[in-house]
């Protein structure tokens, strides 16, 4: 899939949290009628489901608060609001499980699935971060993406 302008990567942190803006851009883009149909199949479930369920709240009243305006932060501190302010503890913990999924768990066959639809056998992948980042054209391998 190719980069999706105004999509940012999966590890990219909003708050200290990786791929929460990449869902807020989701849902705008969407909205836009600029997200690819290929995005929309996983709106609200997946990783946006996984995230909401950190954040304890709803998907579609994030949905509706994020086209209601206002920045990826004050965005975060509704959910803080919502759902109660998670510790720099718990989001380490969210950060490291998500960056790894996909690595040794249960995610690893659907992985190794996606690599070889996609053609990318040859990437150093080793989790879904590292799959959609390299499926979107970015090598999270040479940034270092997960130290950013």
């Amino acid at each position: 899939m190719p980069n999706v302008p105004g999509l940012r990567s999966v590890y990219h942190k909003t708050g200290g949290l990786v791929y929460f803006g990449r869902m807020l851009d989701k849902i705008r883009l969407h909205a836009a009628g600029r997200l690819p149909a290929d995005y929309v199949e996983n709106l609200g479930i997946g990783f946006d489901g996984r995230c909401c369920a950190f954040l304890q709240v709803d998907y579609t009243a994030l949905k509706t608060r994020t086209l209601a305006g206002g920045t990826d932060e004050e965005l975060l501190a509704w959910c803080h609001e919502q759902g109660g302010a998670r510790t720099a503890e718990e989001c380490e913990i969210w950060n490291g499980f998500m960056m790894k999924r996909g690595w040794r768990d249960a995610l690893r066959e659907r992985l190794l699935a996606r690599i070889q639809e996609s053609g990318l056998g040859d990437k150093p992948i080793e989790t879904m971060f590292d799959y959609i980042e390299f499926d979107e054209g970015r090598d999270p391998v040479a940034s270092q993406a997960w130290l950013q």
